[in-house]
């Protein structure tokens, strides 16, 4: 069983308000979900962000999406979106091009490498997922998703 937060950090004194400590409570479970996450991509020297570009321009198709609408998209902020699809497109897992008729917009495809290398991901990422919150059931999932959102419903 999870120790609290209180004890998990060390913290000897009390919180100064349930929000606070509630703040820390999900910091700390995104921190440790998101470090299994790198162990997961890491044989596949992907970053967590990285990965988050390429699953949204499998979900884009054969469409693709500019760098604004990608950054949209993105679960955590990356202030410099350019430079992620630039290592992505050095590897091949992205191709890029201007459009004929706005030569300002460039637009973000994920190329057959890009999806290769998703579908070898996909299994374990899968797994990891279950490992993590697989615990719960279903009901309990639902309930943890709806709190969460209307947290960041009402976030400025």
């Amino acid at each position: 069983m999870a120790q609290n937060i209180q004890s998990e950090i060390k913290q000897r004194k009390p919180f100064t308000c349930r929000e606070e400590e509630l703040f820390l409570n999900i910091l700390r479970t995104s921190d440790l979900l998101q470090r299994r996450s790198v162990d997961v991509l890491r044989p596949a020297d992907l970053s967590v962000t990285q990965y988050n570009v390429l699953r949204i321009l499998r979900g884009a198709a054969g469409d693709g999406l500019a760098c604004g609408e990608i950054s949209e998209r993105m679960v955590t902020r990356d202030p410099d979106i350019t430079r992620l699809l630039d290592r992505l497109e050095k590897r091949g897992l992205v191709a890029r091009t201007r459009e004929k008729a706005d030569r300002r917009v460039v637009t973000a495809r994920i190329t057959a490498a890009g999806l290769d290398l998703l579908k070898k991901l996909d299994d374990s990422v899968l797994r990891m997922h279950k490992a993590q919150l697989g615990h719960m059931d279903a009901k309990a999932q639902e309930q943890l998703i709806r709190l969460l959102e209307s947290s960041r419903e009402k976030l400025p």
